[in-house]
């Protein structure tokens, strides 16, 4: 995953309502009923059919610290499906989405002025047709930069741009040097 994505799956957790369950048997069982059978656990886990049904019994009370980590990942990944969807759809119809970030932005610009990358801080509530645009292309599959190019698009016209007010001869923006990034809606 991209550090677009993974902001947005931040973004996303943070609309639990519920948290998903703590403990390897509880992880396992619930990966179970999502995915239907020991088999695909294990495959999508990269351990045996049979290391799975041992923690399902209870057989092994503690999976390796790499594996205990992809059983909590795929859970976080596909606990409370509709919440997630539920949150998306109002912050694509109303709120939009609010993006901070440290990162190079550079930019095309006019003659006489600079186009020099620099580091800034930022933090810029784009509206709704942003927020659509982003997660229909994350549905879509789009890589990282392309994610990053509607972002950056927001961020012009948004921000650099202060929906039309100023720095019009301003034609692109590109976001550079994540230094990091995170996203609510």
């Amino acid at each position: 995953m991209g550090e677009i994505e993974d902001a947005i799956e931040r973004a996303d957790r943070e609309a639990f309502t519920k948290d998903p369950p703590k403990t390897l048997k509880g992880q396992i069982g619930y990966l179970l009923k999502q995915l239907g059978s020991a088999k695909a656990v294990a495959a999508e886990l990269g351990v045996t059919a049979d290391s799975v049904n041992r923690y399902r019994r209870g057989a092994r009370k503690h999976a390796r610290a790499d594996v205990a980590a992809k059983i909590d990942s795929a859970v976080r990944k596909r606990w409370q499906p509709r919440v997630r969807k539920l949150r998306q759809r109002q912050a694509a119809a109303s709120g939009g989405i609010t993006v901070e970030t440290r990162a190079r932005f550079g930019y095309t610009a006019a003659v006489g002025t600079t186009d020099d990358g620099r580091f800034r801080r930022l933090t810029v509530h784009l509206p709704p047709a942003y927020a659509q645009r982003l997660f229909d292309a994350r549905t879509a599959g789009a890589s990282d930069q392309q994610m990053r190019e509607i972002i950056a698009e927001g961020f012009k016209e948004i921000y650099f741009q202060d929906g039309g007010s100023r720095a019009m001869g301003l034609s692109d923006v590109e976001i550079n040097d994540i230094d990091y990034l995170d996203v609510s809606f």
